[in-house]
């Protein structure tokens, strides 16, 4: 038989009714109902192609044929438990792979991670550096990333979506703001993100367009002297993960604290 075929939820009704020698206080503990139970010994009976248990006028007694199987069926049982309690313990870790934008870790991430560990004192991380780090690759639980939204992953927007430009003077292009002067516009300074735009600025070096929570991080440091109004963007921070690492609970933890 296959194991994509086993008939688990009958097997289980059967480790029931095996150890009740009753239909009825199995269907107790299953919270289901003894016709429901006695659906289930049929169907299995059937698949099977024996015969589980026997009315006599003292109750329910096991077959030779299901006393042959109960102790190995019972065995299997505590490996499940087992599984899903080693499943469990995985999703329970409390150590963190984390991908984001250094100059995004640095001023806002950082200090905020270790306020989280402050309060838990066992959690441990490991942070990769960049937006585009690939989750099964790195095995990732979060990753921060500067976008439109979180596409087709999971996601919690940190701040608002909006930018502003910081320093005077000419244009500091870098990726996240490509042509700030407009298309084909000649740029003294072009650097590799934006904490290398807001250094510049903040240099005075230029100006640049920056996404508002890393301006107003800096601002907080007293990194930066003024900051410009903001203005709305398409693009926020962004943390994001696949389902399945979603619905973790140290990633769900994590999430809450710094969506706070």
């Amino acid at each position: 038989m296959k194991r994509t075929h086993l008939p688990l939820n009958a097997l289980r009704v059967f480790d029931a009714a095996a150890r009740h020698l009753s239909f009825t206080r199995a269907a107790d503990e299953l919270a289901v109902t003894p016709a429901a139970v006695g659906q289930q010994i049929r169907a299995l009976e059937d698949v099977l192609g024996v015969v589980l248990f026997r009315r006599t006028p003292k109750g329910l007694e096991l077959t030779e044929e299901a006393q042959a199987g109960l102790e190995a069926l019972r065995t299997g049982f505590l490996h499940f438990e087992d599984a899903v309690q080693a499943m469990q313990a995985g999703q329970s870790s409390h150590v963190y792979t984390i991908a984001a934008p250094r100059e995004f870790y640095a001023v806002w991430l950082a200090p905020r991670l270790a306020a989280f560990r402050a309060a838990n004192p066992e959690v441990r991380f490991h942070l990769l550096e960049g937006e585009a780090t690939d989750f099964t690759e790195a095995n990732l639980d979060l990753a921060v990333r500067w976008a439109e939204g979180p596409g087709e992953l999971e996601g919690a927007q940190l701040g608002q979506a909006a930018h502003c430009v910081v320093g005077s003077g000419e244009w500091i292009a870098w990726p996240g703001d490509p042509q700030p002067g407009g298309p084909g516009s000649e740029l003294p300074l072009i650097v590799g993100d934006a904490g290398l735009a807001l250094a510049s600025a903040a240099a005075g070096l230029g100006k640049a367009r920056v996404p508002a929570l890393l301006a107003e991080s800096w601002l907080s440091l007293g990194r930066l002297g003024d900051a410009g109004a903001l203005e709305p963007c398409r693009r926020a921070y962004w943390l994001v993960a696949p389902l399945p690492q979603w619905r973790q609970k140290k990633v769900r933890a994590l999430v809450a604290f710094l969506t706070a």
